[in-house]
């Protein structure tokens, strides 16, 4: 008698997360009463906007398999080789810095109350270890400048000069912008299931998506399941375009261009550190967390100024790629040609650049200003729209 066939498909499997596990810092209910109450009386730590998104990003997972703030051997093992001191490849230290007069009312061993920067409870923290920041080798090692232009080195330095360690525990979230988009990795991945998808590709932006983002994910989109579209919202520089604002062009571009199906836009609650490569790594690893199995990086990726070579972010991957578990799909720059009568790189694309449209930002920041529509070879007529009407209300910010 022949064997018939399994007809239940195969459930779709996806990326293991980094270290093996999704943690979950988050507590619930009775749990999250019964620490409220312990830490009542509690020294208090208070938060900068950038140590909530690093909070924020340990409580649900995102930062797997972190459950807290670095020890000093992290800390040093991650400035030094890339990698926590068990070897895992981890690129940028995630610290929580405490000023003087904190300093002196926590001890090991004991508790402290988390709060942002509106006094809100948000956890704890068992404190394991005090310890010495090194500002200036952690600047020059993470961002390769002791350069206070820098937005992230200006950021560490200002910062105290006192990290804390140890495992954090939230009651709360901090305020959640965008709360129907607010999806944690375990939410992510039980929608790709849902969806049917185990090949994923991430996209990383702090900007309005134009069209050369669009043509990068769309040939990336024809190789994979679905696209994760995944803007940071967290802390980024005060000239950057308002989350908000970018918000409502990634609606309006997954509305009427990208299939439904094979689209998700949620939002990556972490603050921008313009960090270049190794913040490409972190990207890489945060997205591999969320359940994508490969991840978008182009020209200058996470970049700031002229710090980085355009495609050092790329080059980052080379000898790590393999082990990091995520495959890193390099993009050129994109452009419309002419010539070609589409979007094309250096890679496709034969013709001299008197046959490409395109524009500097500086240039299509002017054509907003003015109430004027970029080139539709450049960005898509309802971005632009949205676009316009921001700048004119914002008009120090930047696309």
């Amino acid at each position: 008698m022949p064997v018939l066939e399994d007809k239940v498909a195969a459930k779709p499997r996806l990326v293991e997360p980094h270290g093996g596990t999704i943690t979950d810092r988050v507590l619930q209910g009775a749990a999250a009463r019964k620490l409220q109450e312990k830490i009542t009386g509690s020294p208090k730590i208070t938060l900068s906007e950038r140590t909530v998104c690093d909070v924020a990003c340990i409580g649900i997972g995102a930062f797997s398999p972190l459950t807290g703030f670095m020890r000093q051997n992290d800390y040093r093992s991650c400035m030094e080789s890339m990698r926590l001191a068990n070897g895992l490849i981890w690129p940028i230290p995630i610290v929580l810095p405490v000023n003087a007069a904190e300093r002196d009312s926590i001890k090991i061993g004991s508790l402290a109350s988390l709060v942002g920067p509106d006094d809100k409870l948000l956890g704890a923290i068992e404190i394991e270890e005090i310890y010495q920041a090194e500002h200036d080798r952690e600047a020059q090692l993470v961002y390769r400048t002791t350069d206070r232009k820098h937005p992230g080195v200006a950021a560490v330095l200002d910062s105290p000069d006192t990290y804390v360690a140890g495992e954090i525990s939230l009651v709360a979230m901090p305020r959640l912008e965008f709360p129907s988009y607010s999806l944690t990795p375990s939410e992510t991945r039980a929608r790709f299931h849902d969806l049917g998808w185990s090949r994923v590709v991430g996209f990383q932006t702090r900007n309005p998506v134009h069209r050369a983002h669009e043509y990068l994910q769309k040939v990336a989109l024809e190789t994979v399941d679905g696209l994760l579209l995944h803007p940071l919202v967290g802390t980024t520089k005060d000239d950057d375009l308002p989350a908000a604002v970018r918000m409502r062009c990634y609606e309006a571009l997954l509305e009427k261009y990208y299939p439904s199906e094979r689209a998700l836009l949620a939002v990556y609650q972490a603050a921008m550190r313009y960090a270049g490569p190794r913040e490409a790594v972190l990207h890489a690893i945060a997205r591999k967390n969320y359940g994508c199995s490969h991840f978008i990086v182009g020209r200058d990726h996470a970049g700031v100024g002229s710090y980085y070579g355009s495609f050092d972010a790329q080059a980052i991957f080379n000898d790590i790629e393999d082990e990091l578990g995520i495959t890193i799909l390099r993009f050129e720059n994109a452009f419309w040609c002419n010539a070609c009568e589409g979007m094309a790189t250096a890679k496709t694309c034969p013709h001299s650049s008197d046959a490409h449209v395109v524009l500097s930002g500086t240039k299509v920041r002017e054509l907003l200003r003015s109430g004027k529509r970029p080139p539709l070879e450049i960005s898509r007529p309802e971005i632009a729209d949205i676009l316009i009407q921001a700048l004119a209300e914002t008009p120090a910010a930047k696309t």
